[in-house]
């Protein structure tokens, strides 16, 4: 069974772009994208907080290892709620 992008939760879609950019199967500029597209409103305030500063992050051209420590936390953050 194949589950369409709509019915995906947006919690799982932010921990699936970090996830993916994690593993360098995306750049930074599309995690970037995917992050602005996120749907805040869909989220805690805890797991907003932490995408909105993995954002900032990215757009501080901050080295990849510090970056990758934010998204880190992110991603634990908005899987854990």
């Amino acid at each position: 069974m194949s589950t369409s992008p709509e019915s995906i939760r947006e919690d799982d879609r932010i921990v699936n772009s970090i996830s993916r950019w994690l593993a360098r199967h995306i750049s930074e500029a599309e995690l970037g994208s995917e992050l602005e597209a996120a749907d805040l409103e869909q989220l805690g305030p805890d797991q907003a907080e932490a995408v909105l500063e993995l954002q900032n992050e990215l757009g501080a051209a901050t080295e990849r290892a510090g970056v990758e420590m934010v998204a880190r936390e992110t991603m634990e953050t908005v899987a854990l709620g």
